[in-house]
């Protein structure tokens, strides 16, 4: 029976329960899912170490010497077991706390040391090692790459830890040596110096040496993402097929607005103009993404590309995660089209606009005496139909989920889908985008509008707090406003909570002068707006906030973003928190508070944060920076099928590559219809049946 159709109960060294288990916790239902549970990292067993060598606490070592004596101290759980073990020459101290009556030595009897060291009192020590007697070590045991296996604390209590998997696997290897059918044709095998399946898995499980470890990996990694950009790429193709409402005129209302802004538009912000215009007059529907650092400029594009699409005839709608953004978004737009007032009407639906407030939004939506209406997931209602809607605009698209922005795409009782146009604030490097976006032509705003004075970031200690509060009292009492930012990293952790709250009470007795607001997720949606309105209308000095303040609130009156405990911060969430501040006309300062004692990661997060304000750099600075998987639970949002053994945040130079060659199929082969692609479509088709990430709108 083919691995891929084997139930997992019947694979060796499994069984009923354990199969139970496997399907609950990591999801395995069959041989190849099993195959699939790629090890997370190599130890290898090959090389010996001598007591003095060891210098690493993060490496693992194996050791040949002698137990020389041991002595066990306590009773009950606080018992503990030392022994001193020699080499011949060193000798190291080995300690066990836990299952002290199931650990038994032999004085004078050699064995096979196996463990991570770890320091204690300025002395290594190897905690709960593995311990083999010599006389049962296997040539396997001191061979080659030993690999590991991600397990849960469910699977470990039930003995699946990762020498169970390896031993489960192992009961696979004959299927394997017996061959299983490639996924991949041979001309990309090939073109890009791939391994074969059989050969891939083989390695990848059961590696004899690093270079054929890594070439399995390199060819088990590069499927995944062909496979990605091959379905994101066939979507595009698609898309660009659908019909388009044909939007070519440049009329009235865009060049009023474009010749009454005080201020001209930035090369970039001409650039993407014209990028957009050519899809919305291409006759096919446009599905663009418009990254912009905050400040940008998006939204003032944003709006010129809705006057292209009203001068053409058509609605448009600009849809916010937020009432507060898209209350902003509102008086920022009625502010640009004050000199259009008699030429362009625009309106406001959200959750709190009322039900007489209501009834002629609707009218006017049928009626399309509406031109833009901007709201939030207030537009998604079944009540709200538009008469002619041409163009969607969704900000912060990320924010939303698929279902809710595919309903955008019935609104209009024409039988052509509108333009989609979606903007993020938060800059992605390149072979990211390449992925979470694929499927979406990329716009690029990468040029702040000249004068706008960058915001001057500073690192201290907590321990300069006396002098934090200085700076603080200094700007307000020079008519500025200060936010105070506190890690919350997710809602239910109540020590983050109450450092918030006892950070609240710290600020409202050191500045018993000045009003201060408090504002988090926990609090009521109303409770929480009214608070961060207050601080906008400027009734309060100090905002004290979890990170629920990253996305949206423009202050230009607020010069001071204080972000406590910044350490706990990855990078594009400090460069996201900052650019709160730097949007009035004066000087903005953004200060970065950490415990004195940070890693060198750590600090050279912050040394980037002082040194620069360009938030692609600091995107780029991330993916290299951050480990592999921190990126994954938010990017693999934006991914067709689960990864596996890729990684998004570290892969980049795959990620090109994987595209490049799935490129070439499309252009040459766009339905996947010749006789040596269809190898590709029978995958895809697999890959999007198994797939619970599948999406097929962004």
């Amino acid at each position: 029976m083919e691995l891929a159709y084997r139930d997992i109960t019947y694979c060796k060294n499994v069984g009923a329960k354990r199969a139970d288990i496997l399907r609950q916790e990591l999801g395995v239902k069959t041989a190849l899912d099993l195959l699939q549970q790629y090890p997370y990292k190599y130890i290898d067993r090959s090389r010996f170490y001598r007591i003095d060598e060891v210098e690493d606490e993060d490496t693992y070592v194996q050791i040949k010497g002698q137990i020389m004596d041991w002595k066990t101290v306590g009773i009950g759980k606080a018992q503990r077991l030392t022994a001193r073990f020699t080499d011949g020459v060193s000798v190291v101290e080995l300690v066990w706390f836990k299952g002290v009556q199931y650990v038994k030595l032999q004085a004078g009897m050699t064995y096979l040391l196996f463990g991570k060291p770890s320091k204690f009192n300025h002395q290594f020590n190897f905690v709960h090692p593995d311990l083999t007697p010599w006389s049962k070590v296997t040539p396997e045991m001191t061979q080659g790459l030993e690999p590991y296996y991600n397990t849960t604390e469910k699977m470990k209590k039930t003995g699946l830890n990762s020498k169970a998997m390896r031993q489960i696997i192992a009961g696979l290897l004959p299927d394997l040596r017996a061959g299983v059918p490639d996924t991949m044709g041979m001309d990309v095998l090939q073109r890009y110096h791939l391994m074969g399946l059989t050969e891939a898995l083989i390695s990848v499980h059961f590696p004899t040496n690093t270079p054929s470890m890594q070439r399995a990996r390199e060819r088990l990694k590069f499927e995944e993402l062909f496979y990605i950009q091959l379905q994101l790429l066939r979507q595009m193709k698609r898309r660009e097929q659908n019909a388009g409402l044909v939007m070519p005129i440049v009329g009235s209302r865009f060049h009023m607005l474009y010749r009454s802004l005080p201020f001209a538009l930035t090369g970039a912000q001409q650039r993407v103009i014209r990028e957009i215009h050519g899809d919305l007059k291409s006759g096919h529907q446009m599905n663009r993404l418009l990254q912009g650092d905050v400040g940008s400029g998006k939204t003032l594009v944003a709006l010129l590309c809705c006057l292209l699409a009203v001068d053409n005839g058509y609605q448009t709608c600009i849809m916010a995660p937020t009432e507060i953004l898209a209350n902003q978004h509102y008086e920022t737009l009625k502010a640009f089209l004050e000199p259009l007032a008699n030429h362009v009407n625009i309106a406001l639906l959200t959750g709190s606009t009322t039900k007489k407030q209501r009834e002629p939004i609707h009218e006017g939506l049928l009626d399309g005496s509406i031109d833009i209406l901007i709201g939030t997931h207030a537009l998604l209602e079944d009540t709200v139909q538009w008469r002619n809607l041409g163009l969607v605009v969704v900000d912060e698209q990320h924010r939303f989920g698929v279902a809710q922005r595919a309903k955008l795409w019935n609104k209009s009782h024409s039988d052509v889908y509108p333009h989609i146009l979606v903007m993020t604030a938060t800059p992605i490097p390149r072979t990211l985008a390449m992925t979470v976006y694929g499927d979406l032509r990329v716009s690029v705003i990468d040029e702040l509008p000249p004068g706008r004075k960058p915001v001057q970031t500073l690192h201290y200690s907590l321990e300069r707090r006396a002098s934090t509060y200085q700076f603080i009292r200094k700007q307000i009492n020079e008519g500025r406003q200060i936010y105070v930012v506190y890690p919350l990293i997710q809602e239910s952790e109540k020590s983050d909570l109450q450092n918030l709250e006892n950070g609240f009470n710290e600020f409202c007795e050191a500045f018993p002068e000045y009003r201060i607001s408090m504002v988090h997720g926990k609090m009521k949606a109303k409770d929480k707006d009214e608070q961060m309105m207050r601080f906008q209308r400027g009734e309060t000095q100090i905002l004290v906030a979890t990170t629920v303040i990253e996305v949206g609130v423009n202050v230009p009156n607020a010069s001071v973003m204080i972000i406590e405990n910044a350490e706990r911060f990855g990078l594009s969430q400090l460069h996201q928190l900052r650019g709160r501040v730097g949007r009035g006309a004066d000087q903005s300062y953004c200060l970065l508070l950490t415990k004195t004692e940070l890693s060198k990661n750590t600090r050279e997060r912050m040394d980037i944060m002082v040194a620069t304000n360009d938030g692609f750099r600091i995107a780029d600075a991330d993916l290299k920076l951050r480990g592999p998987g921190d990126l994954d639970g938010t990017a693999q949002s934006g991914v067709p099928f689960e990864l596996h053994i890729a990684n998004l945040s570290t892969d980049g130079l795959l990620i090109e590559r994987a595209r490049q060659a799935a490129q070439e199929i499309i252009d040459r082969d766009p339905l996947l219809e010749d006789e040596y692609n269809r190898i590709y479509k029978r995958r895809l088709d697999i890959l999007r049946t198994e797939s619970q990430l599948w999406t097929g709108i962004s």
